[in-house]
């Protein structure tokens, strides 16, 4: 009969396409606001397979942050060795995060600061996670002060800090509707009074 599906091996489906889509419903819709239902949509694959090859829905939206950051994150943070000035180097890094934040409506702000910074309160693995991400920022913030031999008005460390807050904060607002035009000239006036 033709009108019956047929039975046997599951559709192939190809892994990277599939974790790009649950990171987009993660960015889009925060983790809690993310069912698994509409995971399984958008990723084109039966909730069995989705555990089956991702775990549950924490261990996908962990899978997701390190997708987001190979594919997103790194541009941003390659902004730090453009090669410039340190001046030149921090409004390049901003206008990167902001460019993450403001480029696709449907996905504003950033999955790390928006999304896991949210879901904390859900899980101690979140938080450590998030602990995680934050310090690897300001540690890569922190070497490229150092790096640039410019007399700083507090250590590297804690200027990282204060700089990763203001992306940070780029990002929040990118969340709630700022636009990009506003959020860089933010960038640009935060790295001129950094320096």
């Amino acid at each position: 009969m033709s009108g019956q599906p047929k039975r046997g091996r599951p559709r192939g489906y190809d892994a990277t396409e599939a974790l790009e889509a649950a990171t987009s419903v993660f960015w889009a819709k925060g983790y809690e606001g993310a069912s698994v239902d509409a995971l399984c949509r958008a990723m084109n694959m039966p909730r069995a397979s989705l555990y089956q090859h991702f775990g549950d829905k924490q261990r996908l939206f962990l899978t997701a942050i390190d997708h987001y950051e190979r594919t997103r994150l790194g541009p941003m943070a390659q902004s730090l060795d453009a090669g410039g000035t340190l001046a030149d180097d921090l409004n390049a890094f901003f206008d990167q995060v902001v460019s993450l934040a403001t480029r696709d409506p449907a996905t504003p702000g950033c999955l790390i600061s928006s999304v896991l910074s949210d879901a904390v309160g859900t899980s101690p693995l979140f938080k450590a996670e998030l602990d995680r991400r934050f310090a690897a920022l300001e540690g890569r913030l922190s070497e490229r002060l150092r790096q640039s031999g410019d007399r700083l008005g507090a250590p590297a460390e804690v200027m990282a800090v204060v700089l990763a807050s203001v992306a940070r904060g780029l990002t929040l607002r990118a969340r709630s509707g700022a636009s990009a035009a506003d959020l860089r000239a933010v960038g640009h006036v935060a790295a001129r009074t950094f320096l």
